[in-house]
């Protein structure tokens, strides 16, 4: 089915009915009745209820087919489950293009069948469905407030997409109450048909939305999800607040709205691959979405941080470093700058420290002056509050500043003291400056509205050429035939390694002997050291069953090995079938790093990056991405890792060949895509060698999907 979709319709809908409306204030048909009406909602109301003729002055019918009106774009349904089969019917004979479904009892309690079969019905006829489980939808376009939460919404430029009801009702009340006017904010629910991707298209495109905030328990169609939020950030700021990130937050989150929520590791990587703020808290979602939408944005990196104190201003300097806001640090034009409003005893370096004796007048030519000159493009200014300071009097200078200059460049301020400050600052943030009681919550602000810089900077930038890897897939394919043929979801070593060369990536020279003269002619053949490994689909734990042998130096060694893994498999594992014994390279010692692959519930193909060997599942040094990716998105995902640095050398050391390992990420990530029997790939470790030398991938596990009505072996 085509997704894209028109959309003004649900937005601005010429005509609204409500199937469940009702004449008693305590029912959801009551409250949403009332609230598209007291939103101001110039269109046509048809309330539908077969019981009253009758609701506050609006005339009552008994189904959606007696209303003589063919541009009714949004019906409403707030009737017991059992009833909303039939109630989408009606939408579909008068072809209404929308039905929000408030009514829930689906498949968030396990009734899936019942509401793939409204969607179905829904679908065969053009009708789009919003929810079910759901609040509803206010437009501030139209404007109507066609849900059952306040019926104030406060009008402005910021867009919610929430998928928790509850929250969603909490949120507009919250929003009224920290000034932050909606454009809309729309209840998705159990997503059975519209979602978050098919409300981002339009939000972005729409001018009166300057700021999305989406509220994500699950995931269902990631990969699209991912494709719209990378246009979508080009154009706006993006903010989402993402549940379950613990085990037990996930299956409360999976079962609350019947959607799988996915490893928060890879949710988290991939938000920052799409340009997207995800935000820890609620307050911290609307602190950022209030500042994007209000303040100018940047027009450079470099941001300056005026204070009274030297603490606080390590604070925030610490600050910047965690939301990556970058300090300008050009001494002699701070000190140009600065020097005529800074004590000797204080400091021009960022952060400007204009001492605990400054008065509102020293803050005010502080802030004049970081505004008069181009070269600094963001402003933090603190304070803590002194026994000197006159707060009045602060006030109004901030006051001024913000009047004169808050829409040239961006500015946070941060304040800490007593009852007269906190006082202060309530004033200053209902007068509309980004006044902030913490540091972090002020900088965190600016590091929003850098993320949204980059996306911004990003998106003007050519792109480069992208060369995608070529692997030999019908090679591969026959290699995984052959292994589904014979019953198994993995792959065994050599069969592993088989792939590995059909994908180009560089493996140990290696061979199968299955006998001690094939094993010694292997051996010579490679060259020694080697390794020898016994193969048995049977035997997966090699080490444990004594099947292996490392370092063997010459032709005595390797026969003894031989017989000893051989012994050692029949006494651990009388029935297994053994195959033979795999010979391969002994390979030189280097940076060791892990490659994977696959296929998330939520994202489809992911790839990740980190440090491998034997300390990947304690470390957890990882980093995530959806495919597919170019050699950048590859370089950053480098970057991420906290042992970045061992690959560009450390103690002397030379720098690690990070072409090679870019290169293998986008061979895995390719064979991934292009092979869709494949569920998991491990390349672990990916040995790493000096720049020039090269990468080699030491081991390699391959897992397949079992075939339908099997399972995995």
């Amino acid at each position: 089915m085509n997704r894209e979709v028109d959309l003004r319709y649900l937005f601005r809908p010429r005509a609204t009915a409500v199937i469940g409306a009702s004449a008693h204030p305590d029912k959801i048909g009551y409250k949403l009745l009332h609230n598209i009406r007291a939103s101001g909602y110039a269109g046509r109301i048809y309330p539908i209820n077969p019981k009253v003729k009758e609701i506050d002055g609006l005339p009552c019918h008994a189904s959606l087919a007696e209303v003589d009106d063919h541009e009714i774009d949004l019906v409403s349904i707030v009737i017991p489950a059992k009833g909303v089969y039939d109630a989408v019917r009606e939408c579909a004979e008068k072809k209404t293009p929308f039905a929000s479904i408030i009514t829930s009892g689906f498949s968030e309690v396990g009734n899936l069948a019942e509401e793939q079969r409204i969607v179905a019905l829904a679908r065969e006829h053009g009708v789009r469905i919003l929810g079910p489980n759901i609040f509803g939808i206010y437009s501030a376009a139209a404007p109507i407030n066609a849900t059952f939460g306040p019926p104030d919404v406060k009008a402005g430029n910021v867009a919610i997409i929430t998928q928790s009801g509850a929250l969603g009702i909490a949120m507009i009340g919250k929003t009224k109450i920290e000034n932050i006017g909606l454009s809309a904010i729309v209840s998705v629910g159990n997503k059975s048909d519209l979602d978050e991707a098919d409300l981002l298209q339009y939000l972005v495109a729409d001018d009166a939305t300057k700021v999305i905030l989406m509220y994500i328990e699950g995931v269902k169609d990631g990969d699209r999800l991912v494709e719209i939020l990378h246009r979508a950030t080009r154009v706006k700021p993006v903010v989402v607040i993402k549940s379950g990130r613990s085990k037990r937050g996930a299956m409360a989150a999976a079962s609350h709205t019947g959607s799988l929520a996915g490893a928060d590791e890879i949710f988290s990587d991939v938000m920052r691959q799409c340009g997207v703020n995800r935000a820890e808290t609620i307050q911290e979602a609307l602190d950022w979405c209030k500042f994007l939408s209000c303040s100018p944005a940047p027009h450079g990196e470099n941001a300056v941080i005026v204070t009274n104190g030297g603490g606080i201003g390590v604070l925030a300097a610490d600050a910047c470093e965690k939301f990556q806001v970058n300090l300008y640090d050009d001494t002699e034009t701070l000190k140009e700058i600065f020097r005529p409003v800074t004590p000797e005893f204080g400091s021009t370096k960022n952060p400007v420290d204009i001492t605990g004796q400054a008065q509102a007048k020293e803050y005010e030519a502080a802030l004049e002056a970081s505004f008069a000159t181009e070269a600094i493009d963001a402003v933090i200014c603190l304070g803590c509050e002194t026994a000197t300071i006159d707060v009045d009097l602060l006030e109004q200078s901030l006051l001024r500043v913000h009047a004169r200059h808050g829409d040239k460049k961006p500015i946070v301020l941060s304040f800490f003291g007593g009852e007269k400050t906190e006082a202060g600052i309530g004033r200053l943030r209902t007068a509309g400056l980004p006044i902030y009681a913490d540091v972090y919550q002020a900088v965190s602000c600016l590091g929003a509205a850098y993320v949204h810089y980059r996306n911004l900077k990003n998106a003007m930038a050519t792109p480069a050429p992208v060369d995608p890897p070529v692997i030999d897939l019908p090679a591969i394919n026959a290699v995984v035939e052959r292994v589904r043929n014979d019953g198994r979801t993995f792959l065994l070593a050599h069969e592993a390694q088989e792939v590995a060369r059909a994908a180009g990536l560089l493996m140990p020279k290696s061979g199968v002997a299955r006998n001690l003269d094939e094993a010694v002619r292997l051996a010579e053949s490679i060259g020694y050291p080697v390794v020898m490994k016994v193969v048995s689909k049977d035997i997966i734990h090699k080490s444990d069953a004594g099947g292996v042998a490392l370092d063997l130096e010459d032709r005595a060694e390797v026969l003894d090995a031989y017989e000893a893994i051989m012994h050692n498999c029949r006494i651990h594992a009388p029935r297994a079938r053994i195959e033979g014994v795999e010979v391969g390279e002994m390979v030189k010692k280097g940076t060791e790093t892990i490659i994977g692959a696959r296929r998330d519930a939520s994202f489809g193909p992911v790839i990740m990056f980190g440090l491998g060997g034997i300390y990947v599942e304690v470390m957890k040094d990882i980093s995530f991405r959806a495919w597919p990716i170019d050699r950048g998105e590859a370089m950053a995902m480098i970057k991420e890792i906290r042992s970045y640095p061992l690959l560009l050398g450390v103690r002397g050391e030379e720098r690690k060949d990070i072409d090679g390992v870019i290169d293998t990420i986008l061979r895995v990530g390719a064979l991934l895509a292009g092979c869709p029997a494949v569920s998991d790939i491990e390349v672990n470790p990916l040995v790493v060698y000096d720049q020039g030398h090269g990468v080699k991938a030491v081991d390699m596990r391959i897992l397949l999907y079992p075939p339908k009505g099997a399972s995995h072996a």
